[in-house]
């Protein structure tokens, strides 16, 4: 503990809630990033050693190489795909460099914000207390703030929601007479049942305003590799992106693994079917606790709010940590009415899971609840 600078667990959860990854290294139970935990298959990494010493040694590939990796997985053309060092780089592209005005639905991921100079976001409430997206009205909004951008992250962050196919479509038509392209966050989609058939990948060709903005890191579980990649059929959207991205944004790593990735599509698919196994079970089993209200997850993670008689979301993410070393994700700097009453848990194991719900129970003051 000392190589960290903390003595005490509550030490070491200041230090942790500061922090924006290498929690591997510290010794608690991550509940709060969004991985996939079954992914990738040791093969993986065996072909990673094997390959190290070119990996380390030689340059990685450029963008149009990588663009038909992508390709190549996604079945698109390399000219419609921009690679970035993890989704963030390309956000930071979009909002920070190329939108002049942008809206998105909040809660969401605070990226889009964060990203933008200030005074060039527009924050569009979802409905409350459901947290579904109004598409009349958002379209509205976003013409009548003459956006150039808007965004939609389905599944969302934090909420967990997927916004209909039909209504996405629906939407991006609204906006296309009005100079506004729709960016289509699916970072999370992979979670979702039948993805194939939700995903708006196979309908960009008939919506050249429509852009799908994806990070790889959730559904792949490789965090640490930082790759996203934006798929557009607007080839002058698509090459505006890619001149703010460097020569050299994607490392020999991540080049290793989108080159033997098809090989383990199947390995893939079954993932994410056990993420939504366990998934399904955790919010069962939150269900079950009184007074919370539990939405329906359509990611990798449940969005609950705490019963009234509870202690706020930060007093009981910190509870958590100190008193059962297992690490949530409250939801005070998000935008939404009562910002301090929710939680987010990322679904682990079931065995986990099963760990987390007691221990959740046993924080807000709850008698033992029945997780079998």
């Amino acid at each position: 503990m000392a190589q960290y600078n903390y003595e005490t667990q509550s030490e070491k959860y200041e230090f942790i809630s500061g922090q924006h990854g290498g929690y591997y290294r510290h010794e608690f139970i991550d509940h709060a990033y969004l991985y996939n935990l079954y992914f990738p298959p040791e093969t993986v990494f065996t072909s990673f050693k094997d390959q190290i010493h070119d990996i380390v040694l030689n340059y990685p590939v450029a963008q149009d190489a990588l663009a038909g990796l992508i390709g190549n997985l996604i079945d698109q053309p390399a000219e419609r795909i921009v690679v970035g060092n993890g989704a963030a780089e390309l956000i930071k592209i979009i909002s920070g460099h190329i939108s002049n005005k942008l809206i998105v639905p909040v809660p969401s991921f605070n990226e889009y914000t964060n990203a933008a100079p200030t005074g060039q976001v527009v924050e569009f409430p979802l409905e409350f207390p459901s947290f579904q997206l109004d598409i009349d009205k958002f379209a509205a909004e976003a013409i009548m703030a003459k956006a150039d951008v808007a965004v939609v992250v389905t599944p969302n962050n934090p909420t967990s929601m997927l916004v209909p196919k039909s209504d996405l479509i629906d939407l991006a038509q609204k906006l296309a007479d009005h100079e506004c392209m729709l960016i289509v966050d699916e970072s999370f989609m992979d979670f979702a049942h039948n993805p194939d058939q939700t995903t708006l990948e196979h309908e960009i060709e008939r919506y050249p305003n429509m852009v799908i903005l994806k990070s790889m890191s959730k559904a792949y579980g490789i965090c640490g590799l930082r790759i996203g990649y934006m798929l557009t059929a607007n080839s002058e959207f698509a090459e505006a992106v890619r001149k703010g991205v460097h020569i050299w944004n994607i490392n020999g790593f991540a080049e290793e693994f989108l080159r033997i990735l098809p090989d383990y599509r199947m390995e893939f698919v079954e993932s994410c079917k056990q993420v939504r196994i366990d998934r399904d079970n955790l919010y069962k089993k939150l269900c079950d606790i009184p007074e919370m209200t539990v939405y329906k997850p359509d990611a990798n993670f449940v969005f609950c709010r705490l019963p009234d008689h509870a202690q706020s979301g930060p007093e009981v993410t910190r509870r958590l940590f100190i008193e059962h070393n297992m690490y949530i994700k409250h939801c005070q700097d998000k935008t939404l009415p009562d910002p301090d009453r929710y939680i987010r848990i990322a679904s682990r194991t079931d065995t986990e899971n099963c760990k987390l719900v007691e221990a959740l129970a046993d924080v807000i003051g709850l008698n033992k609840v029945d997780v079998s």
